[in-house]
């Protein structure tokens, strides 16, 4: 509480049972130890049987009257005693703190300079994060991308240090008891689909200590499935909400991953704009027609029904090949005559302004699908207000990761994970679960047809490479948010049907365009190790201190306004 006896900026809320003496005191020092010192710490016992528990408490809150602590008779659960601690608060922001779990010194200040730095119009703030055990050894850095609502959906990765404006917090009810084992993922769904914005700290500000019995540690995953179940009803609860069209299923090899299978309303028309030449090429040691074999996968994989095939053939595609088509496709499929030199985004432009869907799917025709539900993956986040553009995982012929979402950095776009394998999980599983990104591969990629028309479409300055780099980036500008499903697999043969160099004019060309968006980027946070692309922690010490810190490391909070989700 302030000095002037108002109301504190922040309220610690940490319900507390049965937490080792030496955890709770290094909690409560923490804590005191903050730089910045407007702050409550609301504690609620939760009916602990140890009697250090009430010793150390009463000592605690005697000590420092900023500590206030309740007591409950009977065990209730950490939802119960959560609300309970709410009730206790009268800070501006409410702070998660497990009992157990240590703040970085500068937790509240920081996070108070990231607060006014948005105009005070954040409503949610998140931190990194890493794991501590019972020797103060630091390990298991979590440094997250900035707001990824996608993500959120699959995985609750912002997490630790979350904190929330208290009046949004009642306003949504605070925590829920039927979501208990995951009722802070619950509240934080509930929350920022009505916060006016998010706001990311990258920097490890929370400490999350692996105790036998602690969430943090693997064996506890395995004791306790109804925390990770409750995570499956919490997701579905907020796709309910929204009306985004999925049923959540929990991943059954890696703990707190989930995937959202299609529950589409309805079909909409898309239409899938395949530009090509009609090239011959080895793969896999046959010689396929890359178009013709492209448009044999969708017919023979997709069980999405509803689109039509639009190919935009450049002059001199032979005759045979254009016969194929018909033949294969039937009146599934129109050929569009394309007469000028060599244009992408122009074949692109054309195929979108002959097509009829109310989605737009941008693809190669050197792709081969391999997931039977592509489009309907593709539709279910295409149809969702705020997204601009959806991309799948693609794959080489030999299975290797070929693109799994791409990242700006120096000296441009890059693609992450390429040539890893294909089940890679990634850092902390972002290989796995849906996510944003700045920008996904035109090899195949989905828009609403309104946003399509709303951007100009691809822009034809891109003639070859990073036209759909600018398209990304546009979608940005205009606010819309780009997501990569690694669910939505193809097998993408790259570079058979063009070179896969890039000039150095294309890269002046975007970089003159887009200069401001380059760095950093949102998605790939500045603490990973300099010059990787594939979300490399740098080398830490066991205190938690870098060996060689990256001169990014200072870089800004960064707020981002959410949208409707």
């Amino acid at each position: 509480m302030a000095d002037d006896g108002t109301a504190p900026r922040f309220s610690i809320v940490t319900p507390v049972y049965d937490p080792p003496a030496g955890a709770l005191e290094a909690m409560l020092g923490s804590v005191r130890a903050q730089t910045h010192g407007d702050w409550e710490l609301c504690l609620v016992d939760d009916g602990s049987t140890e009697p250090h528990v009430r010793r150390i408490l009463d000592r605690a809150a005697k000590d420092d009257r900023r500590i206030r602590v309740g007591y409950r008779e009977a065990n209730g659960g950490i939802v119960a005693a959560s609300n309970d601690a709410l009730e206790l608060a009268r800070g501006e922001f409410v702070a998660l703190l497990d009992h157990d779990d240590e703040l970085d010194p500068r937790a509240l200040e920081l996070v108070d300079e990231a607060i006014r730095a948005s105009g005070d119009q954040a409503d949610y703030v998140y931190t990194d994060e890493d794991k501590i055990d019972e020797a103060g050894r630091h390990s298991g850095h979590f440094l997250k991308p900035d707001w990824s609502p996608e993500r959120l959906r699959t995985q609750m990765y912002t997490c630790h240090l979350s904190v929330l404006r208290r009046s949004l917090v009642a306003e949504v009810g605070g925590f829920h008891a039927d979501f208990e084992g995951s009722q802070d993922w619950d509240l934080v769904l509930r929350v920022t689909e009505r916060a006016r914005a998010v706001v990311h700290i990258p920097q490890v500000l929370y400490h999350w200590r692996t105790l036998p019995t602690s969430t943090a540690s693997t064996s506890a995953q395995e004791a306790k499935p109804w925390a990770f179940e409750a995570g499956t009803r919490a997701i579905q609860a907020h796709c309910d909400r929204t009306g985004f069209e999925a049923t959540v299923e929990a991943d059954t090899e890696v703990g707190g991953v989930y995937h959202l299978q299609p529950a589409l309303r309805d079909r909409p028309l898309v239409s899938i704009v395949i530009p090509t030449a009609g090239a011959r090429r080895e793969v896999r040691g046959e010689t396929l027609t890359l178009v013709t074999h492209c448009v044999r996968s969708i017919l023979a994989t997709s069980t999405y029904r509803n689109y039509e095939i639009v190919c935009v053939v450049d002059r001199g595609t032979p005759d045979e090949v254009l016969g194929e088509l018909r033949e294969i496709a039937a009146d599934r499929v129109r050929l569009i005559d394309f007469d000028r030199p060599f244009n992408y985004s122009e074949k692109i432009n054309l195929g979108a302004v002959m097509s009829r869907g109310d989605h737009l799917l941008m693809l190669n025709d050197d792709i081969e699908v391999i997931t039977p539900d592509f489009l309907e993956r593709m539709v279910m986040y295409s149809r969702q207000p705020g997204i601009g553009a959806v991309g799948a995982k693609l794959l080489y012929p030999d299975h290797r990761i070929q693109h799994a979402g791409v990242v700006f950095l120096r000296p441009g776009p890059a693609h992450t994970y390429r040539g890893f394998g294909p089940d890679h999980l990634g850092h902390f599983a972002n290989a796995r679960v849906a996510a944003n990104f700045t920008a996904v591969t035109g090899a195949c990629v989905m828009s609403p047809r309104a946003v399509f028309e709303e951007v100009g479409g691809l822009s034809p300055k891109f003639p070859v490479n990073f036209g759909d780099m600018d398209y990304c980036l546009k979608l940005r500008f205009k606010g819309y948010r780009v997501v990569l499903d690694p669910d939505c697999q193809l097998h993408h043969f790259e570079s058979s049907s063009r070179s896969p160099s890039v000039q150095d004019w294309e890269h002046y060309r975007l970089h003159d365009r887009w200069l401001w968006a380059f760095h950093p980027d949102p998605y790939y946070n500045p603490g990973f190790a300099p010059g990787s692309v594939d979300f490399v922690p740098p080398v830490y010490l066991t205190d938690g201190s870098l060996a060689a810190a990256p001169t990014a490391a200072t870089a800004p909070p960064s707020t981002t306004a959410t949208a409707s989700a």
